[in-house]
């Protein structure tokens, strides 16, 4: 949804290519929760083993297919297709649209890889940083899902940081989900109003849940301390929306969920998703940096547990700009796939 972060914490599990021109969509399917993805990864295998493919040639293996890609190894890659995946698109389209994309490119360079519930999650970028690769796995590499598609890039924004310095906004660690510069890394990054919007969930041993993916209980990230990134005035709360039930039930009509405003002097913080109830200011109360302010929970447009955190310049969250935050630790720069945490010497 265009209006706010949707937690998507998942895979295009059979998203389609789409068009190198300009990013238009060929075809595409929602991503699924993370949790659903696990299931999904289960029940699909590949063509033949990880080791050896067809004449005894090694298999294409997920570090491999943007060369794959790049060299014109359609066939290769297409095989390394989940059957679900082969029955959305050809090879013959696979190869056409391949080799319209891979124009004017040289190299293809990794950006991120997040390894989480059975899933694995590659990003590459092209050396002018115009076109980018997105590429889900299973556990035996097969692929789920491949996006390629052309990068916007705002370069006056992207350089235009913060004047308040923030700290992140929870205790212990967190996993970024969605978080960068390029709309493969950051899904948000395409609308002005959350383009430096951040998802976070937290993750034990490459799961963000253990025991029933239907409940929220399971998320370790349900019920954390979500805390004030940097002194303010709270100027919005919402504390009444139901948490949903986690993998693809999501409440559109209240995109935010329970959420918290805080005014840093016209740079305004959005922590949003929150655990119904769990909100512990009110408007017009001051905070400090490190304030307990809620907790972690899945409501409105929220498919699992996490957070959503993002400044605008307007306390308007669909009508306000995002901005690029500048972080009180000056060597943190979240991207996907990376697992943050407060440094002791810079805690609030």
């Amino acid at each position: 949804m265009r209006k706010v972060s949707t937690m998507m914490a998942g895979t295009m599990v059979l998203a389609v290519l789409l068009s190198a021109c300009g990013g238009e969509k060929t075809m595409n399917q929602r991503p699924e929760s993370s949790a659903a993805s696990t299931q999904n990864a289960a029940q699909t295998k590949p063509d033949t083993s990880p080791e050896t493919g067809a004449g005894g040639q090694k298999d294409i293996q997920p570090e491999d297919v943007a060369q794959a890609l790049l060299s014109g190894n359609y066939s290769g890659i297409y095989k390394r297709f989940s059957p679900e995946f082969k029955q959305q698109i050809s090879e013959a389209e696979v190869a056409e649209m391949g080799s319209d994309f891979i124009q004017g490119v040289t190299a293809f360079n990794p950006s991120t890889v997040m390894l989480l519930n059975g899933s694995e999650q590659r990003v590459w970028t092209s050396d002018a940083g115009d076109k980018g690769i997105f590429a889900v796995f299973d556990d035996s590499g097969t692929i789920l899902g491949l996006n390629i598609t052309g990068l916007s890039t705002y370069p006056d924004s992207d350089n235009a940081l913060t004047k308040t310095a923030m700290a992140l906004p929870f205790q212990g660690e967190w996993l970024v989900f969605w978080g960068g510069s390029n709309v493969l890394n950051n899904y948000h990054y395409e609308y002005a109003s959350q383009r430096y919007a951040y998802d976070f969930v937290q993750a034990v041993n490459g799961f963000s849940y253990e025991g029933d993916p239907l409940r929220n209980e399971s998320y370790h990230a349900y019920g954390q301390k979500i805390t004030a990134p940097a002194d303010g005035v709270v100027t919005g709360v919402v504390n009444d929306i139901p948490d949903n039930t986690p993998v693809g039930v999501m409440n559109e009509k209240e995109p935010a969920g329970n959420v918290v405003v805080i005014d840093h002097g016209g740079e305004y913080s959005f922590l949003a998703h929150l655990k119904q109830g769990s909100v512990t200011v009110k408007k017009g109360d001051p905070v400090k940096a490190g304030d307990v302010i809620g907790k972690a929970g899945n409501s409105g447009n929220s498919s699992e547990p996490h957070l959503h955190y993002q400044v605008s310049d307007g306390a308007d969250l669909f009508r306000s700009r995002s901005l690029n935050i500048r972080w009180k630790d000056n060597n943190l720069h979240p991207l996907k796939g990376q697992t943050v945490a407060l440094k002791p010497h810079i805690q609030p």
